[in-house]
């Protein structure tokens, strides 16, 4: 059995903290802006951080799992 949640929380994660897609800190005039469809260094730095911290937290110390398939184990 594969544990799936590492892949599915990486990938929500990686939408909704994309720069500029739906939120941004620091944006490119205001502190945070909201669906700018722009970026910039520093925001790319500051989601990459985001990104890191939760997903960390979310797989080593709140160890979430998702199983996928089958759940036998047979010794054919």
């Amino acid at each position: 059995m594969l544990d799936w949640a590492p892949v599915l929380i990486g990938l929500i994660l990686f939408i909704l903290l994309s720069p500029g897609l739906l939120v941004q800190i620091p944006g490119n005039t205001k502190t945070i802006e909201f669906g700018s469809f722009t970026t910039n260094g520093k925001s790319v730095l500051i989601h990459t951080l985001l990104f890191f911290s939760i997903f960390t937290i979310l797989i080593m110390a709140v160890q979430v799992h998702l199983y996928a398939g089958n759940n036998q184990d047979h010794d054919d």
